[in-house]
C-alpha cells in the first residue's frame, strides 16, 4: 500500500487526503497549527496525525513515506522541502496527481485548459470555463479556485479549466495542458518563494511538457514569456494590442484569426484588463477546439467578473466607488489605477515582501492615497511628494477621509496592494467589509451580493 504524507491541512491537503484514501492509500496528516478539525479528519480517514514542530522526527517521517504532498499554503522555504529532498522523496503538488490519476481514467482523460499569471488567473479561468460551456460542454474550473482538481476528477464534467498558481506549478513534473495560457509576470509572492528567479521558474513549468499539439498562449508585448513560450514543444499563439498579435485589439473590437469576436461595448466590463483576459481565454477554447466560435462570442458578451476585482459597489453623487481587494500585489493594484484617470486611493496591509514604491509609478491617476494596516507607513512613503496621503487606523476611517477628498468624477478605490491578514481573515472579507460599510457611509442600503455570505 503506498504511504503519503499530507502537509498543510486546508482545502487542497484535506481534499488530497480524502481521495488518496478512496483510492487505498494510506496516508499520514500533518500541519503546522493542528486543531480540532484535523483530530476529526484522522478519524474520518483512520489516518495517523503527525504532531508538528519536531524536525527530527519529522525527517523520520519522510523517510518511512512513498512521496510528500505539500499544501499550497506550506512554502519552498519550510523545512519540509529541504528533509523531502535530502530524502530523495518526490514531492507532488495537487494538480500534479490529478493530472496522473485524469491520464490514466477509464475511457481517457478529458481536455485541459490552463492559467497561470501575477494577476488576471481567477478572471481568465473563470471566463474561458464561461466560453466552453456556452459552447455546449460541462466544465469545471478547478485548481486554485474553490474546487481542487483532485476534488473534480469525479465529476460529469467534459473538460477543465485549472487555475495555476506558482504553488501548485512548482511540484509538478508531467503536468500538461491542450492549451495553456500565462497571462503576466511581475514579483510576487516572495514571502512563499526562496526568490524571484524561483518564482518565475515555477510559472514556466506550465509549458515545460507540452506537446507538440498543445498550444502556448503568450501576452505579446511580454517578450520574456513569448520566449519561453516559443522555446516549448507547444504551438505559440500569441494576444496583445495590436496586430502583430494572433488575438488583438482593433478599432473598439477584440479580433482572432477567423475575424472579429465582439465589440468593446457588448461586453458587460471593458477594462483594459478585461479585454487582455478576454483574448487569452479566447485563444485558449478556439486555439484547443474545445469552444466553439459561437460560444467563445457569448461568453465574451455575458461574462461578469469575479467579486473584489475592480467590481463597482455604487455610484453616488458622482463619485464611483469600486472595491478591488483582492489586488494584494503593487503589479495586480497598478492594473487598477491605470483604469480610471482621477483616483483616490485605499492602499495597504500586509505586505509579501514586495516593493510597494511600485503603486506610486501610476501616480498620475491618483489624487490622493488613504494608507491602510501594517504597511501605512510604506506606502505614504512612496506617494510623499506626489500627491496628499493620510493614515487610517480603520476600513470605516477609511472609508470617511476618502469620501472627504472625492468629488465628482472620481473614484474611490480599495486596491490594496496588499494581503488582508493584518485586518482580516482573507481578500473577500476585506472587500466585503468594504463594501458594507460604503453603502452605509453614502446612505444605502447594503444588499447581499448574489452567492456572497457577508462577514
Amino acid at each position: 500500500m503506498t504511504r503519503v504524507l499530507v502537509y498543510g491541512l486546508g482545502i487542497a491537503g484535506t481534499s488530497v487526503a480524502r481521495a488518496l484514501v478512496a483510492r487505498g492509500s494510506e496516508v499520514v496528516l500533518a500541519d503546522d497549527q493542528l486543531s480540532q478539525r484535523h483530530e476529526l479528519l484522522g478519524k474520518e480517514l483512520g489516518a495517523e496525525i503527525f504532531p508538528a514542530g519536531d524536525l527530527g522526527a519529522l525527517a523520520t517521517l519522510v523517510k518511512n513515506v512513498d512521496y510528500v504532498m505539500p499544501a499550497p499554503g506550506v512554502p519552498e522555504t519550510h523545512p519540509l522541502f529541504a528533509i523531502s529532498v535530502d530524502a530523495q522523496k518526490e514531492m507532488l503538488s495537487e494538480i500534479e496527481l490529478a493530472y496522473r490519476w485524469e491520464q490514466s481514467r477509464v475511457g481517457g482523460p478529458r481536455p485541459i485548459l490552463a492559467v497561470t499569471g501575477t494577476d488576471g488567473k481567477t478572471t481568465t479561468t473563470l471566463m474561458a470555463a464561461a466560453m466552453i460551456r456556452a459552447s455546449g460542454k460541462r466544465v469545471a474550473a478547478v485548481g486554485n479556485t474553490e474546487t481542487p482538481f483532485i476534488e473534480a476528477l469525479n465529476s460529469d464534467a467534459e473538460a477543465f479549466v485549472v487555475e495555476c498558481s506558482s504553488f501548485r506549478l512548482t511540484l509538478t513534473n508531467t503536468f500538461r495542458a491542450n492549451a495553456s495560457t500565462w497571462l503576466n509576470i511581475a514579483p510576487d509572492h516572495l514571502d512563499w518563494h526562496r526568490d524571484f528567479a524561483s518564482y518565475v521558474g515555477s510559472k514556466a513549468k506550465i509549458w515545460a511538457h507540452l506537446q507538440s499539439n498543445d498550444v502556448a498562449v503568450a501576452p505579446f508585448a511580454q517578450g520574456d514569456i513569448c520566449t519561453i513560450a516559443r522555446n516549448s514543444s507547444g504551438r505559440f499563439i500569441s494576444f496583445g494590442e495590436t496586430a502583430e498579435s494572433d488575438y488583438f485589439v482593433k478599432g473598439n473590437e477584440l479580433v482572432g484569426p477567423a475575424g472579429v469576436l465582439v465589440k468593446q461595448a457588448e461586453m458587460k466590463r471593458s477594462l483594459p484588463h478585461d479585454i487582455q483576459n478576454g483574448l487569452a481565454a479566447a485563444a485558449m477554447c478556439l486555439e484547443a477546439g474545445i469552444g466553439t466560435h459561437a460560444g467563445v462570442i457569448q461568453a465574451l458578451k455575458e461574462f461578469e467578473p469575479s467579486h473584489h476585482r475592480i467590481e463597482l459597489v455604487i455610484e453616488k453623487d458622482g463619485v464611483r466607488w469600486f472595491d478591488d481587494s483582492k489586488a494584494t500585489s503593487p503589479h495586480a493594484a497598478r492594473t487598477a489605477l491605470r483604469a480610471f484617470p482621477s483616483i483616490v486611493l485605499i492602499a495597504g496591509g500586509r505586505n509579501k515582501g514586495l516593493h510597494l514604491a511600485d503603486l506610486a509609478l501610476e501616480h498620475q491617476h491618483v489624487k490622493a492615497v488613504v494608507c491602510i494596516g501594517e504597511s501605512a507607513q510604506e506606502i505614504a512613503t512612496a506617494f510623499a511628494g506626489l500627491c496628499p496621503t493620510n493614515i487610517a487606523t480603520s476600513m470605516q476611517e477609511a472609508i470617511e477621509v476618502a469620501g472627504s477628498i472625492a468629488s465628482t468624477g472620481d473614484v474611490v478605490l480599495l486596491s490594496p496592494a496588499c494581503t488582508s491578514f493584518d485586518w482580516y481573515k482573507n481578500y473577500e472579507e476585506r472587500g466585503s467589509d468594504f463594501a458594507d460599510r460604503v453603502m452605509t457611509y453614502v446612505g444605502e442600503e447594503s444588499p447581499q451580493r448574489e452567492g456572497e455570505a457577508r462577514t
